[in-house]
């Protein structure tokens, strides 16, 4: 028994002891798992004990009030504080610190401080789109800029002109400021300010100024003529917005966000001939084929391009100031406002000419508007990378324009405003569709081709659909690695025949995707199915071939490009020799000129271009004299033309004659076929009336016709199939061809006996 109350008693006093061990850690959140033993009561006495008494716990001390956490390390820190944004002795940021009062200005003060430009995006509680108030000095573009709130959702920019950029990421963020702060309209508007009227381009005003597109303009550049930041002269066309290559086609693509600096080492997976950041200004691409500044030297950077354009501009612009203004100027780049009257007449600045009361004052609106993009050429140093195009076109037409008022004309023969087809931008094949409804978008009858993306995508999934206007084609157009730089690959290609013909090179087959024309034989026979020839019908429209559409010519009957008469032969495949049978052999890829210097080892008189036109191959022995006009050595393309103006003289008689309605051709002006009201044969003011009284005999003649003409090479594609179809078309009109001979129907080498 006495060995029992032992037992309890040691039980009873264990109990105490984790009792009391609990209590000390009141005030301790700490979790233990303890595990726990049961013990069973055995019936018997207990001693009394007391129970132990728990500290009182103490309370936790108040929390400190919520603070703004503290980062120890800024990301991007080190570089942006080395970057032009961070510079705080730079004139963009101390501009205004001697001023009174001392502040940045509204209408600066967006892009020249980070209070200002958290005004303009309304991240500090104002109005967005504008700046409410000054910005104290001392501020530069910190990360508080750029990262917040209103900028994670800024998606589009309005430029100067008004002109508004959409569907824009994180590039937003940089062209808000990077855009200058004139346009187009600016300078317009300065002129009209100045009571100057459209005749009064060459009038002196004391009222008219130079207007500054500012600083670091990029996206100006860039997007040329969507932004309007150069000055764009009335019934010129530009280039539109420049699309370098996927990936890097953005602010923060080619520069680093922070440092600003370019992202040289990425320029050279497909430039490897850099070797440092300064050699970016020598980078001249494949679509840069000519010589824009007449200098001779096709090599050189297109930056170089720029720079001898410009200089041709600023000597037209002295001369033009000197003799139609009368006061003498002179420009300097680090000197406001930067253009000076040339008091002693030297055309260099001394420091007593290059003061504010010394600012040139005999503007004109021709010169002002030189001037303006004379600066737009200079005010953005990446041009050359953003949007040269743009820039060339504007130093271009600025020296034209000044031509036009001096004595002395600079020749412009030797200079070139726009590149070769593919990569003329600022034409109508890709500039056709802007400014509609849809906002510049290509309809998928028509993006294989006039799109850099359209031809791609036909030839991975056999499909054309809508596509954003673009500014030429591009690279990866035709390219599908642009570091090997390998093309394409298309075995066969369809045509509009419903024939599916190649070449036996595959870049070729490129060329033929695109370069066939969108009628043929079978088209316009569907359109005039079951018609009475010689009746017209409200059911017919003019049948446009399209144009340049030199695949089915050099395929001749087995594209039926052009309208093959019922009953008549004609010949296929125009095989010229071995090493020139395809596009890429008589025509350099990118320039697409012909190489007529290889065609001097056949054709011994071939000396320049023009003389391609007097080649004459007869596949018979004998010159014959195909057009009837007693001259049987003429070139080819004599012939041909010859016969088209008989074609068009019988198609002129057919319509006076037979229909009733006489019809005339503008090349130029769509639908290209017209009323001719009084009969006389020519545009006259006021006949613009497309034509309306087509028969199928005057519209198969007529298609023919625009199909001889839409195709400039087609004497060298397939010269005699050419001459068979105008024969034809003539002899079915009832013109006069006893004069004439029908070129023979070729026999394939394989079916010659």
């Amino acid at each position: 028994m006495k060995h029992r109350r032992s037992f309890m008693y040691l039980v009873l006093v264990l109990f105490v002891l984790f009792a009391l061990a609990a209590c000390s850690d009141g005030g301790s959140t700490t979790t233990e798992t303890v595990e726990v033993t049961r013990i069973v009561e055995v019936p018997g006495e207990c001693p009394d004990v007391e129970a132990p008494t728990c500290p009182e716990v103490e309370p936790c001390p108040e929390c400190p009030a919520v603070v703004e956490p503290v980062v120890s390390v800024v990301p991007f820190e080190a570089q942006w504080a080395g970057s032009a944004h961070a510079d705080k002795t730079a004139e963009a940021f101390v501009h205004w610190n001697e001023d009174d009062p001392q502040e940045v200005p509204a209408n600066c003060a967006k892009c020249h401080s980070t209070p200002g430009f958290q005004d303009f995006l309304g991240a500090d509680g104002t109005e967005a789109g504008v700046v409410d108030n000054p910005a104290p000095i001392g501020t530069v573009i910190t990360c508080e800029a750029c990262h917040n709130d209103a900028t994670l959702t800024l998606t589009s920019v309005v430029f100067p002109s008004g002109a508004e950029i959409t569907g824009l990421g994180p590039e937003a963020r940089c062209m808000q400021c990077h855009q200058g702060r004139a346009s187009k309209l600016s300078v317009d508007e300065s002129i009209a300010n100045a009571g100057l009227a459209p005749e009064d381009v060459d009038t002196v005003s004391p009222d008219l100024g130079f207007t500054n597109i500012h600083y670091y303009a990029a996206a100006a550049t860039q997007y040329g003529k969507l932004a309007m930041g150069g000055y764009e002269y009335d019934g010129k066309s530009y280039d539109s917005r420049f699309d370098h290559v996927e990936g890097y086609n953005t602010c923060s693509s080619c520069h680093d966000p922070h440092t600003l600096e370019v992202r040289f080492e990425d320029c050279q997976g497909c430039h490897a001939d850099l070797r440092s950041a300064d050699d970016l200004v020598d980078i001249r691409m494949n679509g840069s084929l000519v010589d824009y500044d007449g200098n001779g030297n096709m090599d050189e950077g297109i930056y170089y391009e720029i720079e001898g354009l410009r200089a041709i501009l600023y000597t037209q612009m002295q001369a033009y100031a000197t003799e139609v203004a009368g006061t003498p100027i002179l420009y300097n780049e680090s000197a406001y406002p930067y253009f000076f009257i040339d008091t002693n007449g030297d055309g260099e600045g001394s420091e007593d000419e290059l003061t504010n009361d010394n600012r040139y004052n005999a503007w004109t609106p021709r010169l002002a508007k030189a001037a303006y993009n004379y600066q737009v050429s200079l005010k953005d140093p990446g041009r050359f990378a953003h949007g040269a195009k743009y820039v060339i076109q504007l130093l271009y037409d600025s020296i034209e324009d000044l031509n036009a008022a001096v004595s002395s004309p600079i020749d412009m023969t030797t200079l070139r405003r726009i590149d070769h087809g593919h990569f003329a931008g600022s034409e109508e094949a890709f500039r056709h569709w802007d400014g509609e409804e849809d906002g510049g978008i290509v309809p998928g009858t028509c993006s294989r081709c006039h799109s850099a993306a359209g031809l791609p995508l036909f030839i991975d999934e056999g499909v054309s659909i809508a596509q954003p206007a673009s500014n030429g084609l591009a690279c990866a157009t035709c390219h599908n690695d642009l570091q090997e730089f390998t093309i394409r690959e298309i075995e066969s290609v369809p045509f509009p025949s419903g024939a599916t013909l190649a070449t036996d090179d595959l870049g070729s087959n490129l060329c033929i995707s695109c370069h066939q024309g969108r009628e043929s034989t079978v088209s316009v026979n569907r359109a005039i199915n079951g018609l009475d020839p010689d009746t017209p019908s409200e059911n017919l429209r003019f049948r446009n071939i399209h144009y340049f559409a030199a695949a089915v010519t050099l395929f001749g009957t087995e594209a039926k490009g052009a309208y093959e008469y019922t009953g008549q032969e004609y010949n296929g495949r125009n095989e010229h020799v071995g090493a020139f049978n395809t596009c890429n052999e008589c025509h350099s890829t990118h320039a697409l000129e012909v190489v007529f210097e290889e065609c001097a080892e056949c054709h011994e008189t071939v000396a320049t271009k023009d003389d391609l036109m007097n080649i004459r191959v007869e596949r018979d022995e004998g010159n014959i004299d195909y057009d009837g006009d007693g001259d049987a050595t003429e070139g080819i393309a004599n012939e041909i033309a010859t016969m088209r103006e008989i074609l068009f003289a019988s198609l002129q008689a057919y319509a006076a004659d037979v229909v009733g309605t006489p019809i005339f051709y503008n090349p130029n002006a769509y639908p290209y076929f017209f009323v001719d009201d009084n009969g006389n044969g020519v545009a006259d003011e006021g006949e613009s009336t497309g034509y309306n009284a087509w028969t199928p005999r005057s519209l198969t003649a007529a298609y023919n016709y625009q199909y001889t003409a839409k195709d400039p090479g087609a004497f060298a594609h397939n010269g005699q199939y050419v001459m068979q179809i105008l024969y034809d078309s003539i002899n079915d009109l009832g013109g006069d061809v006893t004069a004439m001979t029908r070129p023979p129907v070729a026999v394939p080498e394989a079916a010659a006996p």
